[in-house]
């Protein structure tokens, strides 16, 4: 069951982990957005470009999250609750929560620098924190599902 719910374990944390940033991030804290550093959000035109790429963003963290549960349905014939309810299937997504915290944020923080997580003085700061919360997912997920029967 282990190697049956990696990868959708894994798309549903790529997928959920990207809700989360940008439900949170984007629209609650509204600490930033997805190119707020190369468009300011200060003006309407801006705003309207980095709203555009906001929800391009959610569209991408749906896809993962429909191909997730696609994949967990096609690969879990029977006792589908066991699966949804198995550490080793939130293990595996906390791993790919972690793995988007990574990939994201050397990308769109450091690589390209079209956002932040968060301006200000200690920015740089809160781009660090945002990849070592990816590693300590990624290091949780891990240990939930080596720990978990099954």
């Amino acid at each position: 069951m282990r190697q049956l719910l990696r990868t959708p374990g894994i798309l549903l944390g790529i997928g959920l982990g990207g809700f989360l940033d940008g439900i949170v991030l984007h629209q609650v804290l509204q600490w930033h957005h997805m190119v707020s550093s190369r468009y300011s959000p200060d003006t309407v035109p801006n705003l309207r470009i980095n709203t555009l790429a906001d929800g391009l963003f959610h569209v991408v963290a749906w896809l993962f999250v429909l191909a997730g549960i696609g994949t967990l349905y096609s690969r879990v014939q029977r006792d589908h609750r066991r699966a949804w309810s198995s550490g080793v299937l939130w293990g595996w997504a906390l791993v790919g929560w972690g793995l988007f915290n990574l990939v994201e944020g050397l990308i769109d923080h450091h690589i390209l620098g079209v956002h932040h997580v968060h301006g200000g003085p200690h920015q740089l700061a809160w781009d660090l924190g945002f990849l070592a919360l990816g590693v300590a997912l990624i290091a949780a997920g891990w240990l939930i599902q080596r720990r978990t029967d099954s």
